[in-house]
């Protein structure tokens, strides 16, 4: 009966096409990236802000929850639903260049790499670069405070993060680039702004408390609220607005973002090094942290032999011993003279620890990127029948990588876990 209470309420202002009830199109919709499946009862495309909070308020009479779902590429499935599923229509795919390329504001349906097109003929692009740019929007971009191999910590959502508009449960709309907007929600909701104000006093006056936020935030972690928001920043509007980073769709509706964007480089070269072990590859990712690099990606011996024998992937990964340990690691410059110093510098600092293989700085590093970005495909395609891919995060300071990769391999042989892999973005101790 109450599902034919929400059918009757959305159908007053809702199209029927875009109300899905049909048993095959849910159980597509029950899957994202991740290997969880939970099938919606109800999935609604939605063309508009005053369209959301009008399904939102029908959810929250019914008492029925609700989940936002953007491209679906997300590896946790948080994409999923068994009650209502949120989908967007091609509506929300608008963008605002701004200052010059300065900053942009995107809407939640556009493509993280159609935002970087946007900006290329400015030389700027958005600060996260998550491997599935190509697919994921910025709708889940921003609602999973979305990194990548490039960007680390400093140029991630919640970092690049200038102004957003945002939709609350209860109908209420922030434009927190509007001082209009902003004092509104001020008038409106005082107790929301008060309590937010109230946490940030109470981390404040707790010195153990704020100082393990702001260890945990010092690494590439986004497990949880961005709680540190309230160490970041004093405005409550600005808190709620970063706490909203991240969040998953738990927090609010995204409906804008204003993405602060940074330089694309136009001359960049990769180089692979393999190391001897996981020891002497986290000993050069520690050192290279001061080094002008602009990512260093890790790849352990299974990783490596998981895609080894690819087309266009150099012979001597077949070769190579599980013990053995790659460093895929980019450098950009302003100028080929500037990117040349930079590779010349790495080199050398590189050079203090054992390879045993390598890939010279090169210019056409399309294959050597594709072995990084295939690895998690890799190891699916090869999965038995029936068999899933469980992929986690774990972060560790970067003076203490070498002994987390040996932790995570000491524990795959103890509970002969042979399929394992370890990669991810070693210059900020963020393994997957």
């Amino acid at each position: 009966m109450r599902w034919n209470e929400f059918d009757a309420a959305v159908l007053s202002r809702i199209p029927p096409e875009r109300l899905v009830s049909d048993p095959d199109l849910r159980l597509a919709h029950g899957t994202d990236a991740s290997f969880y499946r939970l099938v919606p009862e109800r999935i609604v495309r939605l063309d508009s802000l005053d369209e959301v909070r009008f399904v939102l308020a029908v959810c929250r009479e019914l008492g029925l929850p609700c989940t936002f779902r953007a491209a679906g590429t997300s590896l946790s499935g948080q994409a999923l639903s068994d009650s209502v599923l949120i989908t967007l229509t091609d509506s929300w795919r608008g963008h605002r260049i701004l200052d010059e390329g300065a900053r942009i504001a995107l809407q939640p349906g556009v493509i993280g790499a159609d935002a970087n097109r946007y900006l290329a003929p400015l030389g700027r692009k958005i600060g996260p670069d998550p491997a599935s740019i190509n697919a994921c929007k910025l709708g889940g971009i921003a609602a999973n405070n979305a990194s990548g191999m490039c960007c680390g910590t400093a140029h991630n959502s919640y970092h690049t993060l200038h102004a957003m508009t945002l939709l609350l449960a209860d109908g209420t709309v922030l434009e927190s680039g509007d001082p209009q907007s902003r004092a509104a929600l001020a008038a409106r909701r005082p107790e929301l702004l008060d309590g937010l104000a109230a946490l940030r006093a109470e981390v404040l006056a707790n010195a153990e408390l704020a100082a393990k936020i702001r260890h945990k935030y010092r690494l590439k972690n986004t497990t949880g609220y961005a709680i540190n928001a309230l160490l970041d920043h004093e405005d409550p509007v600005d808190i709620l607005t970063h706490l909203m980073i991240g969040s998953e769709g738990t927090l609010g509706f995204i409906a804008e973002v204003v993405l602060d964007t940074v330089p694309e480089y136009p001359h960049k070269a990769s180089a692979l090094l393999v190391f001897r072990d996981a020891e002497q590859a986290c000993l050069a990712t520690s050192r290279l942290k001061s080094a002008p690099v602009a990512a260093v990606e890790l790849m352990d011996g299974r990783s490596l032999r998981s895609v080894a024998g690819k087309p266009g992937l150099p012979d001597f990964i077949k070769t190579l011993d599980l013990t053995a340990c790659a460093l895929l690691i980019e450098v950009h410059g302003e100028s080929k003279e500037e990117m040349v110093d930079r590779c010349e510098q790495v080199t050398a600092m590189a050079a203090e620890f054992a390879q045993v293989a390598s890939v010279p700085f090169t210019v056409d590093s399309t294959g050597l990127w594709a072995i990084r970005k295939g690895l998690f495909p890799a190891v699916g395609a090869v999965r038995t029948t029936g068999t899933t891919v469980i992929i986690e995060d774990v972060a560790f300071p970067i003076e203490r990588l070498a002994e987390g990769v040996a932790g995570l391999q000491a524990l795959f042989d103890r509970f002969e876990y042979g399929e394992a892999i370890i990669f991810g973005h070693a210059l900020e101790g963020n393994l997957h």
